[in-house]
């Protein structure tokens, strides 16, 4: 069921966690994954109580992933095994990956799928590596934290050839399509949707998420329309006809009837 919840979310909703108080108003929020984060929005003086409260959380009745701290870090060996067999689980968000072994070696220690964060020059480097790793089951691009480590600015264009990068070695290890970052503005949805757009366009198929306000915009955007899955329909009916025919004025081949299966299939895993 966890590769499942993965393969079709459209949105991942992030969640101190060290605010225990948010976690059921996240869940709650529409979004199709809570991820809770012990690492970037938790202070490094209350990482050990958010690691107990978010495993008291997943102990019960809650379904979300969590987000643990960097391959190398003295957190991390705690937070495996303290995350170790906890019913709620659903995956391991891993930060700065950067070695298909550590990916592996958590994946075994937690009986958990993975989703690897692309968030440096190095993992950008061996990113077709990391998706073939025993375990990970999706990708996802941290661009602000990239964008840091290569000295470079945050923008469409500094971020395209990474962010392909993501796409392409998600395609080649048969991942679904990676989760792209989070946009940094919290009030402005028409931020998050074009944003969004974006990403599609490039082959990402969801959005990391900062605030649940995110969560509608970024989920339309993700979601095929009901005009998209008519014209899909008509192509796939059109294509079993003899002889070239258009839709819509357009010559029906291949490439285009292969995009309209894509897109059925992305709306009937939803």
């Amino acid at each position: 069921m966890a590769g499942d919840e993965l393969r079709s979310a459209r949105t991942a909703l992030f969640v101190p966690g060290d605010r225990p108080d948010r976690f059921e108003k996240a869940a709650a929020s529409g979004t199709d994954l809570v991820v809770c984060d012990l690492e970037d929005a938790v202070s490094p003086e209350r990482k050990p109580e958010a690691l107990e409260w978010v495993a008291d959380w997943l102990a019960g009745d809650a379904r979300a992933c969590v987000r643990t701290n960097a391959p190398g870090t003295t957190e991390l060996v705690g937070e495996l095994a303290r995350l170790r067999g906890l019913p709620g689980l659903v995956a391991v968000v891993v930060p700065k990956a950067e070695d298909p072994a550590e990916l592996e070696r958590i994946h075994r220690h937690l009986d958990a799928p993975v989703v690897a964060l692309i968030e440096s020059a190095v993992g950008v480097a061996r990113v077709v590596e990391l998706a073939a790793a025993p375990g990970v089951s999706r990708l996802g691009f941290g661009h602000l934290d990239y964008s840091v480590d290569i000295g470079s600015g945050s923008g469409r264009e500094a971020m395209l050839a990474a962010r392909s990068a993501v796409v392409l070695a998600s395609r080649l290890a048969e991942l679904a399509g990676p989760f792209d970052g989070v946009t940094p503005e919290l009030d402005d949805v028409d931020r998050v949707a074009d944003d969004a757009t974006y990403a599609l366009e490039l082959g990402f198929t969801g959005k990391l998420l900062i605030h649940p306000r995110q969560v509608a915009p970024a989920r339309r955007t993700f979601t095929p329309s009901m005009e998209e899955v008519d014209w899909a329909q008509r192509v796939v009916a059109a294509s079993e006809q003899a002889g070239a025919v258009r839709v819509d004025g357009a010559m029906v081949d291949a490439p285009v009837v292969a995009r309209a299966w894509r897109l059925l299939r992305r709306n009937r895993d939803l």
